[in-house]
């Protein structure tokens, strides 16, 4: 069961090259990933990143006609070794969970696909949530990551910064992914509206 319906906004999806995009930061995560060509996405509900499930559960016609599968995943853990598509074939993925919580349940896989490496490109948005107004205890992803080798991208969660940086942010973490051949960990906090050219 979906926390908010993104329905009437998922159109907002469909804006073209040049146009302005005008909306929730989430959804402008989501169109950076539709953007920079991943084949699969994959997730499990957690706070602070819950809408981005959201988001994709309600864009699925969207996503098939990209040909991007959608998939709504058990746990973290099951999320983590859907990359293992990536892995295996040149495809690229997504996959998105709650920070240190979803990142602890899905360590054994990630631990066990970074090892090898990727084929395809792989990258983990992972919603970060510590300081103050935080939904659980105060730890952060980076250990995690530095203990399974993952390369992590935490841009300062600083609206005026990151405004028209989300695609480039992605397309970045997608390359890095791609050119070590080895999976990325990017860290989002903020999720506030905002406008940007697409």
């Amino acid at each position: 069961m979906a926390e908010r319906s993104f329905a009437a906004e998922v159109t907002k999806l469909r804006i073209g090259e040049g146009e302005e995009f005008l909306g929730e930061g989430i959804l402008a995560v989501t169109k950076a990933l539709l953007q920079s060509g991943v084949a699969y996405v994959g997730g499990y509900q957690g706070a602070p990143i819950s809408h981005l499930m959201d988001v994709l559960g309600d864009a699925k016609e969207i996503l098939d006609e990209l040909g991007i599968h959608f998939e709504n995943s058990a746990s973290e853990a099951t999320a983590a070794a859907s990359l293992a598509a990536s892995v295996h074939y040149p495809l690229r993925g997504a996959i998105t969970f709650k920070s240190t919580v979803g990142t602890n349940v899905a360590s054994d896989a990630l631990a066990n696909l970074s090892s090898g490496g990727v084929t395809g490109g792989a990258l983990i948005i992972v919603g970060e949530d510590y300081g103050e107004g935080s939904s659980i205890m105060q730890e952060r992803s980076h250990a995690f990551a530095m203990k399974s080798q993952i390369w992590l991208l935490d841009p300062r969660p600083n609206l005026t910064a990151i405004r028209g940086l989300r695609r480039r942010i992605i397309d970045y973490a997608r390359a890095l992914a791609r050119l070590c051949n080895e999976i990325t960990d990017l860290a989002f906090r903020s999720t506030s509206k905002f406008n940007c050219n697409c």
